[in-house]
Order: structure tokens, then C-alpha cells, then sequence
């Protein structure tokens, strides 16, 4: 597996789906969705490869999208309890490397925006899905209601991902050679939605 953590270091998702299979995808999505340890991992680009690999047939897609969506949805689940728990103390931690309260007041206002459906949405938007979780927790949102956001989640976000790096993997003839400028395009669009937050909100302190 060391190859596969170093895969994670340098962010390179076509080097960790290879090395680290099936098992480094299903840690990478559960880190990501809801241990804050995996709030900088590249989970869209790394389903993505994984789709575009298993229609190479170095995975198998049926698999890989139970593996994908089961993970997803524990991680969030364990990210909900930690919320439940510890979350409150733990938001109220200074600025660190690794978490800044700038990522707690963004989720936030997310769910202030979208509301329950925020559970839903934040999979696609790379750090607040990490972050959504233990806020749900921490706002003691009823688990019952979050465990049904949590699941349609998981199933749109995982199973959808891998589903479009499969469909581009059996359209496109020698996919792997596309492999980095397709995954800087998802990079692009996956954190979109944090940019144009940002501009949204410096034009309101602005005016």
C-alpha cells in the first residue's frame, strides 16, 4: 500500500486507482466523505479513473459502483456521529494546515441556502461534502432524515461518476491518453461552485 499513499500525496488519480484497487478507492471515499483527514482528497477525478479503468477492464464496473456508493455513504455516516459527538469542540479549534473555519462558515451558508438537500448537493463540492456531514451532526439534524439524504447522495454522486468515466472510457478509443486534461476539466468544474461563492460574496462586502 505504500505505493498507494504516495499515489494520495502526489494527488495523482490514475496512480491510486491502480495501486491501490478497489480497497484504495473504498478508503480514499470514505476518508473523503466524512474524516476530515480526507477533506483535500480528489475524490471526483478518482471515480472518474476508476469508471475509465473499468471500461478498459482493469476493474469491474458493478463492483466498483457498490463499492463506491457503500463507502459514501458510511463515511458520511461516520462523519454525522462525529458531528453528533465531538463536532461542536471540534469547530471550535483555531486555523490549522488542515482545517480553517473559513471551510465551517462556507458549509454553512450552504446549508443555510439548500437546507436539507444540502446533504445531497455538497457531494459534489469538494470539501464542503467532507465538512456537510459533521455539520448535520453537530445541527442535530434527525439521522433518519440524513441517512435518506446520505444514501440518494451516494448513489447519485458515486454511481454517477464512475458511470461517466465508463461511458468516456467505451466512446473514446485509448481513453487513458486523455486521462489528465478530462480530470483537470472535473477538477475545474467540481470546484466551481467554491469560486463562484467567493466572487458572490466579495462583490457583497464590496457593495
Amino acid at each position: 500500500m505504500t505505493e498507494f499513499f504516495t499515489a494520495i500525496l502526489h494527488l495523482d488519480p490514475m496512480a491510486i486507482v491502480k495501486a491501490g484497487g478497489y480497497i484504495g478507492i473504498a478508503i480514499l471515499v470514505f476518508a473523503e466523505s466524512g474524516v476530515l483527514l480526507g477533506i483535500f482528497f480528489p475524490g471526483d477525478s478518482v471515480l472518474f479513473v476508476a469508471g475509465l479503468l473499468a471500461a478498459g477492464g482493469f476493474l469491474s464496473f458493478w463492483p466498483l459502483v457498490l463499492i463506491v456508493v457503500c463507502a459514501a455513504i458510511v463515511g458520511d455516516s461516520v462523519g454525522y456521529w462525529f458531528g453528533v459527538k465531538a463536532g461542536n469542540a471540534f469547530f471550535k479549534r483555531p486555523d490549522s494546515r488542515f482545517f480553517k473555519q473559513e471551510y465551517v462558515t462556507r458549509t454553512q451558508k450552504f446549508f443555510e441556502k439548500y437546507g436539507g438537500r444540502a446533504i445531497i448537493l455538497a457531494r459534489f463540492v469538494p470539501i464542503v461534502r467532507t465538512i456537510a456531514p459533521i455539520l448535520a451532526g453537530v445541527g442535530t439534524m434527525h439521522y433518519r432524515r440524513f441517512l435518506s439524504y446520505n444514501i440518494f447522495g451516494g448513489l447519485l454522486w458515486g454511481a454517477g461518476m464512475v458511470s461517466l468515466g465508463y461511458f468516456l472510457g467505451s466512446v473514446i478509443p485509448n481513453s487513458e491518453k486523455y486521462v489528465f486534461p478530462i480530470t483537470l476539466i472535473i477538477v475545474v468544474i467540481s470546484f466551481f461552485p467554491i469560486i463562484a461563492n467567493f466572487v458572490c460574496n466579495k462583490k457583497t462586502v464590496q457593495s
